[in-house]
């Protein structure tokens, strides 16, 4: 009975634990995939507009958006911070058109008579999450960039008021 009692307490702890820690799980935004200028990335593009197609139905097209929305919030927060404003601005303005794109699939699937509780609640998270790396954002780049490509004019990138809309569009979602 001795050399028992251990494997029965394992096997309570393994069945019963679960259940009784309850706790919220922190949205948790993807790893950085391949940027611009890398071999893979327009591999990584064509892959994203094949996998569009993968993602159907009104939930499909809910999680494809909101993934897509993530990855290009990762890849310029990380652009960003290697001061490659250009391609950051290009990722955020992708990242702001994904999310405004999640609402709509969710309506959608409302007006099927889907339950969309759990989604609206992970949206909600998103968008929290979102909001905070946007803040910590504003804080780290320049206001505005001017972009010098050469032989061509200047491009002056407002990057404020992109992050300014992308934390706006992000609220209404709360």
């Amino acid at each position: 009975m001795k050399n028992k009692l251990p494997s029965i307490l394992l096997l309570f702890l393994f069945l019963f634990l679960p259940n009784l820690v309850i706790a919220d799980s922190p949205y948790v935004l993807p790893y950085p995939s391949a940027m611009p200028g890398g071999i893979v990335y327009k591999i990584h593009l064509a892959w994203e507009k094949l996998s569009q197609y993968w993602y159907f139905g009104d939930f499909g097209q809910f999680d494809y958006n909101l993934k897509e929305s993530d990855k290009y919030l990762v890849e310029a927060k990380t652009l960003f911070e290697y001061n490659q404003y250009l391609l950051g601005y290009n990722a955020l303005q992708k990242s702001n058109m994904y999310f405004m794109l999640t609402l709509p699939d969710l309506e959608t699937a409302k007006n099927h008579g889907k339950d969309i509780t759990d989604k609206r609640i992970l949206l909600s998270q998103a968008a929290d999450k979102h909001i905070e790396i946007l803040e910590k954002l504003k804080m780290e780049v320049p206001l505005t960039f001017t972009w010098q490509p050469e032989k061509s004019n200047a491009t002056v990138l407002n990057i404020k008021s992109l992050i300014d809309f992308g934390i706006g569009i992000r609220q209404k979602y709360l």
